[in-house]
């Protein structure tokens, strides 16, 4: 469980390669003891970041401190952090054992000594028995607990993982999220996981960052990022939302009413200043938009638009309309045998209840 002292503060970051920008201007703190993603698109500049503050990567300007110091001139090994790589890097003519305490013995402990922590970090990555094989002997998700034992028994009190489930299939992926949410919470230090993956994300962490382009988009508590975010980039990336652009017609402290194609929309204006005229984004989870069918709307507000076509993922159904001005609308409902019959290009209604849609100006 996350505590108020920090164990990663990261002030004023920028990464540099030649004209490439991998990072710019970001600040971030990271508690002790908290369960924290680094989220976003391939090449956004997440592991940059992780490889930053564990000492791979030098940065071009900011400071990284890990629990109080500045670590900008300490080599990896001299850090107190641990690497998960996403390729498991394991030692194919070694046993589990040999490579669970191959970091120890290379810091010098006696055999006994590495010996003994090694099957006791067996013992809560849950590889009991397996500490005489050989790494094609495992299966995927085992050779992963074997690379998380690896990092763990050093002792390090911040285990940095980099994409760690990517080489999982759909299925083990979630087993071992689970896993690693609940080995965290058992050997309580500070995890730092990098993903593109939103469901894993969700999973995991206690807070979330969301970066993308080098930049730092947003940041906060899992549900607050999924059920509330503050920028359009981060309705786009996280859930499946629907994100609606339209020009503000008009605006006051409370509420701002906009127009998509012909259709007034009015949402909470959330202490933004936008003026009218502008083009602004708005956005509002697929699975709060209710499929009125033909009649008058359930929710607060209503649209009209045109089914287009379904998709069935077994546990829940996708609708897809699109709207007069061509842009596109999705309600998402749990499947059932009495899912809405509709037929391509027919003209139905769509409503949310009030205050559902989020305003966004960037």
């Amino acid at each position: 469980m996350a505590n108020s002292n920090p164990a990663v503060e990261v002030t004023n970051l920028a990464k540099h390669y030649g004209d490439v920008v991998a990072l710019r201007d970001v600040n971030l703190t990271i508690n002790a003891g908290e369960y924290f993603v680094l989220l976003g698109p391939s090449g956004g500049g997440k592991t940059t970041l992780l490889r930053t503050i564990g000492g791979f990567h030098k940065p071009t300007i900011g400071t990284v401190k890990l629990h109080g110091q500045d670590v900008g001139n300490l080599p990896p090994d001299k850090r107190p952090t641990s690497m998960v790589f996403q390729s498991y890097a394991l030692f194919p003519h070694m046993t589990v054992l040999g490579n669970v305490g191959y970091g120890l013995k290379i810091a010098g402990l006696g055999k006994n000594e590495v010996r003994d922590k090694s099957m006791a970090m067996l013992d809560v990555v849950g590889l009991n028995g397996f500490e005489n094989r050989k790494p094609h002997e495992l299966s995927g998700g085992q050779q992963q607990r074997v690379q998380l034992a690896r990092a763990l028994v050093l002792d390090r009190d911040i285990l940095l993982l980099d994409e760690p489930l990517a080489a999982l299939d759909a299925q083990l992926r979630k087993d071992m999220c689970l896993e690693l949410k609940h080995l965290q919470e058992k050997v309580g230090i500070t995890f730092i996981h990098v993903t593109h993956n939103q469901e894993e994300a969700m999973t995991v962490a206690d807070r979330i960052a969301l970066i993308a382009d080098g930049d730092l988009v947003e940041f906060g508590a899992a549900q607050d990022i999924y059920r509330e975010p503050d920028k359009g980039f981060t309705a786009s990336f996280v859930g499946e939302n629907n994100v609606l652009t339209g020009r503000v017609a008009k605006v006051t402290k409370t509420i701002t009413d906009v127009l998509i194609g012909e259709h007034s929309v009015i949402t909470p204006t959330r202490g933004l200043a936008p003026s009218v005229g502008d083009e602004v984004t708005l956005s509002i989870r697929s699975e709060l938009v209710e499929v009125g069918g033909k009649g008058k709307p359930t929710g607060g507000y209503a649209i009209e638009a045109t089914y287009e076509e379904s998709v069935y993922l077994g546990l829940t159904t996708t609708y897809l309309f699109r709207l007069a001005n061509g842009q596109t609308m999705m309600s998402r409902v749990i499947s059932d045998g009495d899912s809405q019959k509709m037929n391509p290009g027919d003209k139905i209604t769509l409503s949310w209840r009030t205050g559902a849609m989020r305003l966004h100006t960037a």
